[in-house]
């Protein structure tokens, strides 16, 4: 297999309709781009879910009309879906500043929208820390008014993307989540009975995604002059940071309301669509792709085919301006162990060769029935990362009320059990709850006596 002979899909080949769940179509509600648990208004829905059902019939079809939905009501509905307590823009404006005024904001914006005049600002830099604890991730933050904008535009691109997008695609979709794709990999990895693990890393992927590519892969589905003049606003809109406006060359703004929809159109084209039209009839034995927003794994059943797309994948990313990162993109032997490995009683053993996704270590360990399966536990970075945030917490906020604290505490518990509560990984939200607990009882002591 050579990168010469690996192309880019036809945009008229495009994959059948969404699987919102592995094996099974969703019929009704195609997209509404909503959070679970929320609603939204019926004229909002009904022009959504015309978009999907047009896109879906027709995947060939190039959609030059689709800003006429977005009116103020639609403004409205993107507005109710923009979180109110981020941080603000290069403008300082909040969410309660803009509200005081909002059916005239949002009128004007949408005077501004269509006739061509909105002005995008530079996104305000700012890092938050990786895993390792030393380096930093740059993310960008719009403005209050942008963020409603880049909702609205992003519902409408959702609708007619959510009907191309393959089941491989898991991360910022409307009905999907973390949970479904360690799901996936773990049904894939059992039936397989083990194999090679190729964990992707791409190197600074929202910063380095090339702008030329995205449109020409924009062209394939959106061409609507609205849209797409406000989109190439935006990817041009700068950076500020320390008071002075950078233009990048490449990138999407991390942390931008339309990065998520427009990356994952990007590694659509790139790599899904790919990987199943003209990598997999290649392949000997069988191979499973599955991707979470820029993370990604590939497991082969041969090890040659595994071999093959480990020496061809930095060709295939580099073509469109992206890299590999050298050192985190390996090749992982994860064969199921033989039966008697280790003792077939011996409960708690385990087998070398592990490999991390969605923050989570996966390796091979004995069920309560003495079988082989795949297990999972808290990758140690994060479990570190996790720790250090309570820690710091903790010593800031020593010195108020230890039932405040406590209720506090007990609601960053609840959220860390809520993603890493999964079969398990009991032993390692034990080890967490008694560290939290220790560190909490270390600052407490560390209170100031004067005024007890």
């Amino acid at each position: 297999m050579s990168e010469d002979s690996i192309v880019p899909a036809k945009p008229g080949k495009l994959p059948r309709a969404t699987r919102w769940r592995e094996g099974s179509l969703r019929q009704t509600e195609l997209l509404e781009g909503k959070m679970a648990g929320t609603s939204s208004p019926s004229t909002v829905s009904t022009k959504l879910q015309q978009i999907a059902r047009l896109a879906k019939a027709a995947p060939t079809m190039v959609c030059t009309t689709l800003a006429h939905v977005i009116d103020v009501a639609f403004l409205h509905e993107a507005y109710r879906r923009t979180r109110k307590d981020g941080a603000t823009g290069v403008d300082g404006q909040t969410a309660e500043g803009y509200a005081a005024n909002l059916d005239a904001n949002l009128a004007s914006l949408l005077i501004r929208l269509k006739t061509g005049t909105y002005h995008a600002p530079p996104v305000r830099r700012a890092y938050v820390p990786k895993d390792d604890g030393k380096q930093r991730r740059p993310i960008g933050i719009p403005t209050f008014e942008d963020k409603v904008l880049q909702r609205a535009v992003a519902m409408v691109l959702e609708a007619v993307y959510e009907q191309d997008f393959l089941s491989c695609s898991y991360g910022f979709r409307p009905g999907r989540s973390a949970h479904q794709a360690l799901q996936a990999l773990w049904e894939g990895v059992m039936s397989m009975r083990g194999g090679w693990v190729l964990a992707l890393d791409i190197e600074r992927y929202f910063d380095t995604l090339d702008g030329y590519h995205l449109r020409r892969f924009l062209d394939h589905r959106v061409r609507d002059g609205v849209i797409r003049r406000t989109i190439d606003k935006w990817l041009k809109a700068g950076v500020m940071e320390e008071g002075r406006v950078t233009h990048p060359d490449t990138g999407v703004p991390q942390g931008s309301g339309v990065a998520p929809i427009l990356a994952n159109v990007y590694l659509h084209e790139v790599l899904d669509v790919w990987f199943e039209q003209v990598v997999t009839p290649r392949l000997t034995g069988a191979a499973r792709l599955i991707r979470f927003a820029d993370d990604a794994v590939i497991v082969c059943a041969q090890a040659r085919d595994a071999q093959r797309l480990m020496a061809v994948l930095p060709q295939r990313f580099g073509r469109y301006g992206l890299r590999l990162h050298p050192a985190k993109t390996r090749l992982v032997p994860f064969q199921r162990p033989p039966w008697r490995a280790t003792g077939a009683r011996h409960h708690h053993a385990t087998w070398p060769g592990t490999f991390a996704f969605l923050g989570f270590t996966h390796y091979w360990g004995r069920s309560r029935r003495g079988n082989w399966v795949v297990q999972r536990k808290t990758a140690t970075t994060r479990f570190s990362r996790a720790l250090k945030r309570i820690s710091v917490w903790c010593r800031q906020h020593r010195h108020a009320k230890v039932a405040w604290q406590h209720q506090q505490l007990v609601g960053k518990l609840r959220g860390h059990y809520a993603y890493y509560g999964i079969t398990g990984n009991l032993e390692a939200l034990r080890t967490f709850r008694r560290e939290v607990t220790q560190r909490w009882r270390k600052w407490l002591q560390r209170r100031s006596q004067r005024h007890r």
